[in-house]
């Protein structure tokens, strides 16, 4: 099991587990079926069911080309038109619970996608898939080719975030917040607090917890609450949460 750890743009840490050769094989052969499927339909409908013959019996060879090329063009542009509009996946990607995504945290963009694409002829049509298996598993980051030069990875979704390595934390939709000074708190001081809460909690530190009460009640400026240490801390985060979202 290979983890990516993915800083984004608001400078938080995000572990994320690389899809695994299996699982990216399977996604291909599901997409691959697809493919086929369409083939066969579209040769049975267009070709045989209705029938163009006449239609192109006054055409020059390579206008008869050209006509044929572009029914299957949706073979051809299959993983970049979905990895674009379905943000990463292609229908076997989906199924799979797979995705791409930029390994410095950003969303993938169309030239992204359009790298990786282009770069299948070398990772998947060459030798029948042969260079990227090697490359992934030998990479790092879980690499194909096409990966290393978009600056991309395929992670899973079965084990996403883990929040507890974040200062995100889970709220519910109508969580409604109590300290609206916890803006004074920046991203590496929410995530100071966390680390040590977590830590002293989880050892029953409550020395540690208590000083980290009176650290945080001095920065945001609060001169005095009714929550215990434990509960006090957990409602600043999730209140710095709140907030930071929103902005």
């Amino acid at each position: 099991m290979v983890e990516l750890q993915i800083n984004t743009t608001q400078n938080v840490n995000i572990n994320f587990v690389a899809a695994s050769v299996g699982e990216r094989i399977l996604a291909y052969l599901i997409d691959l079926i697809i493919k086929l499927a369409y083939i066969v339909v579209t040769y049975q409908v267009v070709f045989k069911l209705i029938g163009i013959d006449d239609f192109l019996r006054g055409m020059d060879y390579w206008s008869i080309i050209a006509v044929i090329v572009s029914f299957y063009l949706p073979v051809v542009f299959y993983s970049l038109v979905f990895e674009t509009f379905l943000e990463g996946q292609t229908i076997g990607k989906r199924i799979m619970k797979i995705k791409v995504v930029k390994i410095d945290g950003y969303q993938a963009s169309i030239y992204d996608y359009m790298v990786r694409w282009f770069f299948r002829i070398v990772d998947l049509n060459i030798a029948s898939g042969v260079v990227a298996l090697i490359t992934i598993a030998t990479s790092k980051k879980s690499q194909r080719l096409g990966d290393m030069t978009a600056g991309t990875s395929v992670i899973t979704l079965k084990n996403n975030v883990n929040i507890s390595h974040t200062i995100l934390e889970d709220l519910e939709d109508d969580y409604e917040p109590s300290y609206p000074n916890v803006i004074k708190l920046s991203d590496n001081d929410a995530r100071i607090i966390k680390e040590t809460y977590t830590r002293a909690k989880a050892s029953r530190d409550f020395e540690t917890l208590s000083k980290l009460r009176q650290k945080v009640m001095e920065v945001i400026e609060l001169k005095e609450c009714n929550q215990n240490d434990i509960q006090f801390i957990d409602t600043v985060l999730k209140d710095y949460n709140y907030y930071t979202q929103s902005m």
